[in-house]
């Protein structure tokens, strides 16, 4: 007599149970050689059951299982069903690896240079190379060459941006007379190649030709502030949120921005800026971050109180100035001391408005491509 019934007995049982179901329910709908087959296999499997033959119950059960598979109509569209499923996993996964873990971000302006560059335009007085160079320029450095001529004569009335997955960045001339479209953002192609409202073209003349770099394209450490506190020396993230220098300068409609910057001032710190030298609690700091903006090598330039050619900035503003960072607060610099608008114009950082950490520079693949020191 046996004490316990075994598990295959057990599962073959409630497999048998579930093929009378589904014959019960079947029956008048399948042919009458498919029902044969199947009360065939339920008997097989009751006589294995029986046998206690852990084989034959698994043949049995196969066969069974076979029988009824091949009486079940085949499922529309499967493959099509199957690669949404597969895509809808895709975006629930990159959703979440974006929202707590890492997350991609653009750098927009020079503030950073050299450590990281924003996007440069390169005015030439000569046509953008063959496509194939082009191509290779575009995936590797981040290039996009253009050459673009005016069909007639004609004046520019606006410019208009529009960002496509967050990446592709178009703008889109509107002149009196026609409409051209470059795959350049609105403000380099103001800044670098003069491209305003109410300037004047004649026919054929060139309106924009020459090269935009990218700015590169980091990834951004969402995670690790969660168990550590920013350090002195991060290239870190943040947002503009409650900055109150800096909100009042945006368009509503874009709402709150992201900044990447250098942390260079914790909570309680009192900093300096005599230049090209910074201090830190009145010591020349030696992290080899700060230490390479001050050298005045490689494209930098140390530090300064004002911006090249402009006032002095509202913090930090004299070598006798001085500021020390609130609780719950950070200092931001931009590395490119000069051209940066920064912690010395706008003020602190607040905690709650730090995003992550700058971790790596995986596009462009240039000098800079890899960690970010």
């Amino acid at each position: 007599m046996f004490l316990f019934t075994p598990r295959y007995i057990k599962d073959a049982k409630n497999y048998m149970h579930g093929a009378k179901k589904f014959l019960a329910y079947k029956k008048d709908i399948l042919q009458h050689a498919q029902v044969c087959q199947i009360e065939s296999g339920i008997l097989d499997l009751r006589s294995a059951i029986r046998a206690r033959s852990r084989e034959a119950v698994s043949v049995a059960t196969t066969r069974l299982d076979d029988l009824i598979g091949k009486c079940l109509p085949p499922p529309k569209n499967a493959s099509l069903r199957e690669n949404i499923e597969v895509f809808l996993v895709a975006v629930v996964i990159a959703a979440g690896v974006k929202a707590f873990l890492i997350q991609p971000f653009r750098i927009p302006t020079g503030s950073m240079q050299p450590t990281l560059y924003g996007i440069v335009g390169v005015p030439t007085d000569t046509p953008p190379p063959n496509p194939l160079i082009r191509a290779f320029q575009f995936v590797v450095q981040g290039r996009h060459s253009f050459d673009l001529r005016a069909k007639e004569e004609d004046v520019v009335v606006s410019l208009s941006e529009k960002t496509y997955a967050n990446f592709f960045t178009f703008t889109q001339i509107v002149c009196r007379h026609n409409t051209y479209t470059l795959f350049v953002p609105r403000d380099p192609l103001m800044r670098y190649f003069r491209v305003v409202p109410g300037r004047q073209f004649a026919a054929g003349e060139v309106i924009a030709r020459g090269h935009m770099d990218t700015g590169d394209q980091v990834f951004v450490d969402k995670m690790s502030y969660n168990f550590v506190k920013p350090s002195s020396g991060d290239v870190f993230v943040f947002k503009t949120t409650g900055i109150r220098e800096i909100e009042s300068g945006l368009d509503p409609a874009m709402g709150s921005q992201h900044y990447i910057k250098r942390l260079v001032g914790m909570p309680g710190e009192t900093l300096r800026i005599a230049p090209p030298l910074l201090y830190i609690d009145g010591k020349v700091p030696a992290n080899l971050a700060f230490q390479r903006v001050m050298s005045m090598k490689e494209g930098y330039q140390g530090y300064s109180n004002a911006g090249r050619g402009g006032p002095a900035f509202r913090y930090l503003g004299t070598p006798d100035d001085t500021f020390t960072v609130p609780v719950n607060s950070y200092f931001a610099l931009g590395d490119n001391s000069f051209h940066s608008r920064d912690s010395r114009d706008w003020g602190i950082v607040p905690e709650r408005n730090v995003a992550g950490r700058g971790l790596i520079v995986y596009w462009p693949f240039s000098e800079r491509w890899g960690l970010i020191r």
